[in-house]
């Protein structure tokens, strides 16, 4: 398959989704968009799934974004009216759900950057709450380069992740920036060994997903809704959102734990 999902048994509450086309550089084909758009869906669905972790095959590339031979000349027949495979407009269909961009996981996505990012990739990266980096790994966004818009996660989610300057550099110049660069900037937390890559992502998720299921949902959302909102709407919403919590058996189970020197039993109500 050329997007798979897994479920460590060592690794409880945590999915790992591989992008697995190495041969092409981990780019997105329509079967892979398809491949995706279902991993994503199944891991939103799934409520004994706390975190995921997002990764490409091999040591070399991350993902490359759209295959150029399949995707993008597919999407440009489409744009011009002509007739395409019902295969092909089935994994044009699934682009949005694919890449998160019009996707909300609901959970938290650890991103195991193990090679280049590049394009659409980098458009994924943005859709993460965590990002662990490859020395190697180089980070694009090259839509302007090709003549086109970087419609996906972009324009819209790097200016709101990264400083201004920054942000405009990276979209205006197309111009590749290397893991150390990256995480000067902001766009990744931290840059370890190429073979400690996926472990470091995998740690962290496990972390997150020990935490009480229903506090880190609403905290991730909060995070999200908070950020476009007016000083005083921020604060009233942060209310909201919290004040059920205070009031749910994992937050006494919490306090009871705490109280007790163990580690809490949360039930996610």
């Amino acid at each position: 398959m050329p997007a798979r999902i897994e479920r460590p048994s060592d690794h409880p509450h945590v999915a790992i989704v591989t992008i697995d086309r190495p041969e092409r550089a981990n780019s997105l084909d329509p079967p892979t968009l398809v491949e995706l758009a279902r991993a994503w869906r199944e891991i939103a669905d799934d409520e004994s799934l706390r975190c995921a972790v997002l990764t490409g095959a091999g040591e070399r590339v991350f993902c490359a974004g759209m295959d150029m031979q399949t995707t993008i000349l597919v999407s440009q027949r489409l744009a011009r009216g002509e007739r395409i495979d019902p295969a092909d407009f089935e994994g044009l269909r699934a682009v949005s759900t694919a890449t998160l961009t019009g996707f909300d996981l609901g959970k938290p996505l650890v991103a195991a950057v193990n090679g280049h990012c590049r394009a659409v990739g980098l458009d994924m990266l943005l859709a993460t709450e965590v990002r662990i980096a490859a020395p190697h790994a180089t980070f694009a966004l090259e839509e302007v380069a090709r003549g086109l818009y970087p419609t996906g996660n972009a324009t819209v989610l790097l200016p709101r992740q990264i400083a201004w300057v920054h942000a405009q550099e990276l979209l205006l110049t197309a111009a590749p920036i290397d893991a150390a660069r990256a995480m000067a900037i902001g766009l990744v937390n931290r840059v370890v060994p190429t073979h400690e890559v996926l472990a470091e992502a995998l740690r962290v998720a496990d972390q997150i997903a020990a935490n009480a299921p229903l506090a880190v949902r609403e905290t991730r959302r909060g995070v999200r809704e908070l950020l476009h909102l007016s000083l005083d709407e921020a604060w009233k919403r942060q209310e909201e959102l919290g004040r059920p919590l205070r009031k749910s058996a994992d937050a006494a189970e919490g306090a009871r734990a705490f109280l007790e020197k163990r580690k809490p039993k949360w039930t996610g109500r």
